[in-house]
């Protein structure tokens, strides 16, 4: 691997996999490695495993 690569070289946030940044028109999946990583983690955001925590008492608020 070059100088170059190692600068470019990222972890996806999903499997944990390098790979190598090559602007987003070669990697429409940023920040993930592929397609099917980003819609592992879509599916992790609608299935409530990811939450937003926010204090009780705003949330109280705003309703």
């Amino acid at each position: 691997m070059t100088d170059k690569n190692k600068k470019n070289t990222l972890t996806c946030p999903s499997c944990n996999k390098e790979f190598i940044y090559e602007g987003l028109e070669k990697n429409k999946a940023f920040p993930f490695c592929s397609k099917r990583c980003k819609m592992i983690d879509l599916g992790r955001w609608l299935d409530d495993e990811y939450r937003i925590e926010c204090a009780q008492d705003n949330l109280e608020d705003e309703f």
